[in-house]
């Protein structure tokens, strides 16, 4: 199974790209796992956060594939555990799911097109966080999810 992460934007602080760089790392051990990064939308100062939502959401749906499974990581999404995290996630792996897509918006959102597309959300936590930190505590949990599965010291109970 291939995992794709596709975020909105590039980041843009080092400490993160840092932290993001050495779990994708780590998650090359467990399969195949890529971040596709769709650029900035450029002058959205003078723009609608509407707007500028249903413009990114058009890049968003041209990258996937009608056979993906799709999640969007969204406040209002599903909420788990990390051991509930690596259950799900076998389970997506023991159905022969091709490509496991999951999905991170820009600062405002997904459009509605976007949420119609995609039905599926998990939220990883209650608490909002700024759209470039969710990548790094995303791959982190993912890779948590993986060494919960693997029987690896990385998570302790």
């Amino acid at each position: 199974m291939k995992i794709l992460l596709i975020v909105v934007g590039k980041t843009d602080q080092q400490w993160l790209n840092d932290g993001i760089s050495q779990y994708t790392e780590r998650l090359s051990h467990f399969g195949q796992f890529e971040i596709q990064v769709i650029p900035d939308i450029k002058n959205t100062r003078s723009m609608e956060p509407q707007v500028q939502k249903v413009r990114e959401g058009e890049l968003i749906l041209k990258l996937l594939q009608p056979s993906d499974d799709v999640w969007l990581l969204d406040d209002k999404g599903r909420e788990m555990t990390s051991p509930e995290m690596a259950v799900w996630l076998e389970k997506h792996m023991a159905q022969s799911t091709k490509r496991l897509v999951f999905i991170i918006g820009g600062p405002y959102g997904f459009s509605p097109d976007v949420y119609s597309r995609v039905p599926g959300k998990l939220s990883l936590s209650k608490m909002t966080f700024s759209h470039q930190m969710v990548r790094l505590i995303f791959v982190e949990q993912l890779y948590r999810a993986f060494s919960i599965l693997n029987n690896l010291p990385y998570h302790h109970e």
